[in-house]
């Protein structure tokens, strides 16, 4: 099992909450911690998760998780609610960059993802997360590239295979129709010029036989 689903497993779904995205991350500052709760010094990998509770309405919100070193389990720690949101930078428009910022109404926080790709598909996630279940208020999404934020994100992407796909049965459906009505037609004249041949045949016997 991945470390994603590990996490919607462990931390979402007893919470009757669904998780829509996690990105893996580095503080671009690093803030080390000398011993943890435990006493002892360790390590840790950091995840930056979204996700949207079951019942309505239903309410999104993005969630720090942690797993220490040593440990196969995740921890939950820090939570905002996606309404407290304010903006989310993608530092470089022009560029595939790890580097982002998100700054909420109490926090803010620069992180470096694991990779340029898997904070693209994070952030399409959240702009689209934010598009749908927030009426009023959205985050400005700033610094980042046009696939973010257009219609080429993995989102619209998938839609747009699935219209096609649904267009191109279609049409091959209708163009079998087609190819199934000519041959009915065809059939059908085929039918009836053996028809006439026979009555023909039929006549000129009868006037030999006279």
């Amino acid at each position: 099992m991945s470390a994603k689903s590990a996490i919607s497993k462990e931390i979402f779904a007893p919470h009757d909450e669904r998780m829509l995205g996690a990105v893996q991350v580095k503080r671009r500052t690093k803030k080390k911690i000398p011993f943890l709760a435990t006493g002892g010094q360790g390590e840790y990998l950091t995840y930056i998760c979204l996700s949207v509770t079951n019942k309505k309405p239903a309410q999104a919100s993005i969630t720090k998780v942690k797993q220490f070193e040593g440990s196969t389990s995740f921890v939950r720690r820090t939570q905002w609610m996606l309404e407290q949101l304010r903006q989310v930078n993608g530092i470089d428009p022009n560029r595939d960059s790890p580097e982002f910022d998100l700054l909420f109404e109490n926090a803010f926080d620069q992180w470096v993802a694991s990779t340029a790709s898997e904070k693209c598909t994070f952030f399409q996630v959240l702009h689209h997360t934010c598009q749908r279940y927030l009426t009023d208020k959205k985050p400005e999404f700033i610094n980042c590239q046009s696939k973010i934020m257009g219609g080429n994100s993995i989102l619209h992407s998938a839609a747009d295979s699935v219209t096609s796909a649904v267009q191109k049965a279609s049409q091959a459906l209708n163009e079998r129709g087609e190819r199934l009505g000519r041959a009915e037609e065809k059939s059908e004249e085929l039918k009836n010029s053996a028809q006439q041949f026979a009555e023909t045949a039929h006549k000129v016997r009868f006037w030999w036989g006279k």
